[in-house]
């Protein structure tokens, strides 16, 4: 027996770019300070392109991430997002897919490997369009043709091999 597939897992570039197209404001929930991480990466390179960001992390409320002041939840926000990019568990977005609806928000964006049903069915009923294990920035590059084969860009086309490091420390 085939299993039906929702409208969830299998979106037309043409909605995913319609999306991000209508998309002014981005509050990303479990935004965090350290570079390294997926949501700060993420934070800055739909920064970069325009999009206005707000770092949502109780963690962090009062502080700034790239000079943009963190809040503590979507609800502390002056105003309404356009879009709630969630950056926790599935069983945490439910949670933060009720705080995106009371919030004012378009749309609720679950991160890769994010996924919450009954939290999307929820969104879409109060008139919210969700999408859900995608992340915007990787779907920007892809649909923008920003990513190159390897999956970054770095703007610089060289046919210059780079020389190997002269010296390697072998662990012991």
């Amino acid at each position: 027996m085939t299993e039906k597939l929702s409208h969830h897992d299998d979106y037309s570039d043409d909605h995913i770019r319609a999306v991000l197209d209508r998309v002014k404001t981005i509050a990303i929930v479990g935004a965090s300070a350290d570079p390294v991480k997926a949501s700060f990466f993420v934070l800055k390179y739909l920064r970069d392109k325009g999009y206005r960001v707000i770092p949502v992390n109780p963690k962090l409320a009062g502080q700034t991430i790239l000079g943009e002041p963190v809040y503590a939840s979507l609800k502390d926000l002056p105003e309404p997002p356009d879009m709630v990019d969630v950056f926790r568990n599935a069983t945490a977005a439910a949670g933060v897919t009720e705080e995106a609806i009371a919030a004012g928000a378009k749309v609720v964006w679950m991160q890769l490997g994010v996924r919450n049903d009954e939290a999307a069915a929820r969104a879409e009923a109060a008139g919210l369009t969700v999408i859900m294990n995608r992340c915007p920035k990787i779907e920007v590059q892809r649909l923008f043709h920003e990513i190159g084969r390897i999956g970054v860009n770095s703007n610089i086309l060289t046919s210059k091999k780079t020389a190997p490091a002269k010296s390697f420390k072998k662990l012991m």
